[in-house]
This record gives structure tokens, C-alpha cells and sequence, in this order.
């Protein structure tokens, strides 16, 4: 009887280290999506500024779409610095929307639309806009499955254990799920 208890404890003993080792790989893979977004995003902090100076030299009339650029850029900046998952999602469906405004304002603007730099920087911040996307769904991915492999028995006891908790998904803004108002953008 003496060597059954040591071979279920034994199986035991790895058993939790199996699990332990696999929700530690879970967290780093979502630590490591907020690495991989925040890299992304401090990119694209540092690429506005020039853009909103190139803009600046011809876009003397539209100085509120270029502040709500910048205040959006702050708050993201803000956000991220501070790891608040759900401050980044709103911050970040007001940046988008604010250079949605300032590409759509740009149009009217002939000069602006010839200048080099700025047709590099558009060009610049729409790729890290889209690679910001591809990030916060793998950001996301990685969320859930830790957040699920948490919540199953037997994983939930050595999580609860050890303190593994969940961790919060990237969301959208509400004003990001509505429809786009097609008309009062050809207005714009």
C-alpha cells in the first residue's frame, strides 16, 4: 500500500508542475502580446507629432482636428504607459477616429496631399494601424485562452493556488461599433 500513495503522490507532485508550467506560459504569452502591442504603439506615438507638424504647415484652418489628434495620442500614450487595458480601447477608437478626420480634412488640402512627407507618414501610421489590429487579436487570443484554461477544473485549483487571475480582453469603444456615417464624411 506504502508504494501505491508514493506513486499517486508522485503523479501528483507532476501533475501540478505540468499545470503550474503551463498557466506560467499562458501569462507570458499574454505578457508577451502587450509587449508586442505596446512596441507598436509607441511607434505610432512617436510618428504622429511629425505628422501634425507636416499638417500644421498647411492646414492653418482646421486646428481642431489636429488637437483632437493630439489629446487622443496623449490619452493613448497614457494608457499604455500605465498598462490599462481598458483606457488603451476608448483612447485608441478617438485616435483612430481623430486621423480619420485629419486624412479625410487632408484631402481638401492639394498641397498637403503632393507633400512626400506626408504621403509617407499616412502611409507609415496606416501600416502601424493595421499591425496595431493584427496585435490586439493575437492580444486577445492570448487572453482567452488563458482566461479559460484558468476557469477549468482541475486548472482552477492550482490557479486559484497559486494567484493566477484573469486578465482583461482589448476592447472596442462603443462609438467603434457603430456604423459610419457615410454621408457626414463626404461633408467633412
Amino acid at each position: 500500500m506504502p508504494i501505491f500513495m508514493l506513486v499517486a503522490l508522485f503523479v501528483a507532485v507532476i501533475y501540478f508542475i505540468m499545470v503550474y508550467n503551463g498557466l506560467v506560459s499562458l501569462k507570458n504569452n499574454v505578457e508577451k502580446a502587450w509587449a508586442n502591442i505596446d512596441v507598436l504603439l509607441k511607434q505610432r506615438h512617436d510618428e504622429l507629432p511629425k505628422l501634425v507638424d507636416t499638417c500644421k504647415q498647411y492646414m492653418q484652418h482646421e486646428q481642431d482636428t489636429l488637437q483632437k489628434v493630439i489629446q487622443a495620442r496623449s490619452r493613448v500614450s497614457e494608457a499604455r504607459e500605465l498598462h490599462d487595458v481598458a483606457a488603451l480601447g476608448a483612447a485608441e477608437g478617438a485616435l483612430r477616429a481623430g486621423l480619420g478626420n485629419l486624412f479625410a480634412v487632408a484631402e481638401s488640402y492639394p498641397e498637403l496631399k503632393a507633400n512626400e512627407q506626408f504621403l509617407h507618414l499616412q502611409a507609415r501610421i496606416s501600416g502601424l494601424e493595421n499591425a496595431i489590429a493584427d496585435r490586439r487579436e493575437f492580444y486577445n487570443d492570448s487572453v482567452n485562452i488563458h482566461n479559460v484554461r484558468i476557469a477549468q477544473f482541475p486548472d482552477l485549483v492550482v490557479a486559484r493556488t497559486l494567484g493566477f487571475s484573469r486578465q482583461a480582453l482589448l476592447r472596442f469603444a462603443k462609438s467603434e461599433l457603430q456604423d459610419v456615417d457615410i454621408a457626414k464624411r463626404f461633408s467633412q
